[in-house]
């Protein structure tokens, strides 16, 4: 048997290795992160943030800092592509299913269910991406306050913020509710405190 083999004149292509992603995890001792949630990278939540079973953060290319108060829920998958530190701000709500990549995500936001984000969108206060929304803007964009996307062709319309007051109540009750019973169902996992 001969074997044959080509021979390749082409330019020499230098490969970037990336350096393994270290894991360094800073859960505070008031925050909830259940034992099987996916966490990769440097990552920082912050105290009375909830994290259900089977959510996913990766700090891929740099740090991500989670405000306080969010719920991380069940398949809600949050990555930062980008080298400079990923910020969520404090009580925003990641729905099942949902995938964001944005750089910064304000305050007080709803990514709905299945809602998708691309890393070249920034949210700012008080947004809403409705269920099954798909938001990639070929340019960089900023999110204005009160912007509400919905629908399959994802429109857009600024929400007057009536009703804010009682959207923040029942957030703080949802997640309240969650840092207590979470606990008697699941395993939590620990960081290094803060």
């Amino acid at each position: 048997m001969s074997e044959s083999f080509v021979a390749y004149d082409g330019p020499v292509i230098a490969l970037e290795l990336m350096p393994p992603i270290r894991d360094k995890f800073t859960i505070h001792s008031r925050a909830v992160v259940c034992q099987d949630v996916e966490l990769k990278g440097d990552i920082t939540i912050g105290p009375g943030t909830v994290v259900h079973p089977k959510a996913t953060i990766f700090a891929i290319a740099g740090p991500i800092v989670i405000g306080s108060g969010c719920i991380i829920e069940e398949a809600a998958i949050i990555v930062n592509r980008h080298k400079e530190v990923m910020r969520v701000g404090d009580n925003n709500l990641f729905e099942i299913g949902c995938r964001v990549e944005c750089p910064s995500v304000g305050n007080f936001n709803t990514i709905s269910t299945r809602a998708r984000i691309h890393h070249t969108v920034r949210i700012s206060n008080y947004c809403v991406i409705g269920a099954a929304c798909l938001v990639v803007p070929t340019d960089d964009e900023t999110l204005d306050d009160y912007t509400s996307i919905f629908g399959p062709a994802a429109e857009r319309r600024t929400w007057s913020g009536r009703g804010r007051i009682q959207e923040a109540d029942l957030r703080l009750k949802h997640a309240e509710y969650l840092r207590e019973m979470l606990p008697k169902f699941n395993r939590l996992r620990r960081g290094d405190g803060a």
